[in-house]
């Protein structure tokens, strides 16, 4: 596989299934918790309200790789 192929490969947001999100969502706001830097500007001391609007700007440093079946 090509380096195109694979870039043509990549997961966008909207296709992510429940399981991946809360997966993402939590592994972020542990980041978060153990003092990662946020890479968003925001009020919320939350690090799951952080990690859930760092998810829904596309901004999580977190990729998913699948099996193809």
């Amino acid at each position: 596989m090509t380096g195109k192929q694979k870039q043509e490969k990549r997961i966008k947001k909207e296709h992510y299934t429940k399981y991946e999100k809360a997966r993402i969502i939590g592994a972020r706001a542990l980041q978060i918790a153990m003092g990662a830097p946020v890479l968003i500007e925001t009020d919320e001391l939350d690090p799951i309200e952080i990690a859930m609007q760092e998810f829904e700007l596309d901004v999580v440093p977190i990729t998913v790789k699948r099996t193809e079946d």
